[in-house]
């Protein structure tokens, strides 16, 4: 049975469009609004509040959790300080990624791992001889992201201690209006934000206070549909639509490794053994096959190819997730996982899968498009990601 999160109870008044969407077993808001647009331009000009509670959370402690998540992970656990979170994969013995997700040390001896897919069972079987605890509070434990340029002033109008020299990917333990919280400097919007882990039983309280103190400055409660948006623009990837885990993948070809996802940056191969490190060595020496990419459609292209019907461009008016195919040549060389009009940008952007021929900057192809049911073809270049890396990100 689907359920809400600890937010459900202020979320589910607020939700004017009644669109719901699921998340690992929960309901979440599609967009709080009958549209999505002013939820989008909280995120970029001024603060949006995002309930992502239905992220798998697990408390890692013990004598030798540093020794677990340096096994399982493929970042430098050792180089992880305590209040320092890093973004990781982790992989299947074949270097092919199983999930990613979000670690940070709370202290010497213990972590927090945030995951989009059920992840329990995998720790506890490659913690076997090892002094270690591993608790799914997933339950226990609320989230709550506040993301954009005010979203610093709004937390310190709260906060025991200033945030003003949190760096990024960094956490402190402190109390907003009293409430005792976890406050890391992190998000899935590609601007400056911060993340919430507070007991599930404070959830309500918390929401009340941040929302009071974020009114002047124009906060409003965001959902999936412009939380899309803000994270292609990012550059940021969505398991089951930009990769699919190994767990679920049919067949080879849908596999992926940290380096074709453009994830090499995560992979630590001379921190000693973890799962897949063998495979993801070989990897290293021969070059990948794929990368992922990012992808910007020419506009007078697809002007073009619209006017052959007679019709103007139609953009999509909100992100799509599905597989689009990408050409050169006359043949086809990637897919596209999703993609947006991005309002601030003013362009046409998509995530790609390339081959690695293909996949170099400046490169032209071609991205598939429908109009009035018949497939065409609009021009398109290669493109590094992020689309869209402001400095207050990490100022």
């Amino acid at each position: 049975m689907l359920k809400g999160t600890p937010f459900h109870a202020r979320t589910s008044a607020l939700c004017q469009a009644s669109n719901w969407r699921r998340w690992a077993g929960h309901i979440v808001a599609s967009s709080y609004e009958l549209q999505h647009d002013r939820e989008y331009w909280a995120i970029r000009t001024a603060a949006a509040l995002i309930d992502v509670s239905p992220l798998y959370k697990y408390l890692i402690s013990g004598t030798d959790a540093e020794r677990l998540m340096n096994r399982v992970v493929t970042r430098d656990v050792v180089r992880c300080a305590v209040g320092q979170v890093m973004y990781t994969t982790w992989c299947d013995d074949r270097g092919k990624v199983i999930d990613d997700g979000t670690l940070a040390r709370l202290d010497d001896r213990t972590f927090r791992l945030t995951a989009a897919d059920p992840t329990l069972g995998w720790l506890k079987d490659n913690s076997v001889g090892l002094d270690v605890s591993v608790e799914d509070i997933s339950a226990a434990t609320a989230a709550l992201a506040i993301q954009g340029p005010s979203s610093r002033t709004i937390l310190n109008s709260l906060s025991d201690t200033g945030l003003e020299g949190l760096r990024f990917f960094r956490q402190i333990s402190t109390r907003l209006a009293g409430i005792p919280v976890w406050v890391s400097r992190t998000g899935y919007t590609g601007d400056l934000g911060y993340e919430i882990w507070v007991d599930a039983g404070d959830a309500l309280p918390l929401w009340d206070v941040v929302v009071a103190a974020g009114e002047p400055h124009g906060l409003l409660a965001a959902g999936m549909l412009a939380l899309d948006m803000a994270r292609i623009e990012a550059g940021l990837l969505l398991i089951a639509v930009d990769y699919v885990s190994v767990r679920e993948a049919l067949i080879e070809a849908r596999e992926s490794s940290p380096f074709e996802l453009g994830l090499g940056w995560t992979v630590s191969l001379d921190k000693g053994f973890f799962v897949g490190r063998d495979a993801l060595r070989r990897e290293k020496e021969i070059g990948s096959e794929w990368m992922l990419r990012g992808l910007e459609v020419d506009w007078e292209g697809l002007e073009h190819v619209y006017g052959e019907m007679d019709l103007p461009p139609e953009l999509p008016v909100h992100a799509w997730r599905t597989s689009v195919p990408v050409y050169a040549k006359g043949r086809q060389v990637g897919y596209a996982t999703s993609g947006c009009w991005s309002p601030l940008l003013k362009k046409y952007i998509a995530l790609a899968h390339l081959r690695s021929t293909w996949a170099r900057p400046d490169t032209a192809v071609e991205m598939e498009v429908t109009v009035e049911h018949e497939r065409q073809r609009a021009p398109a270049t290669v493109v590094p990601m992020p689309f869209f890396d402001p400095e207050r990100k990490k100022a």
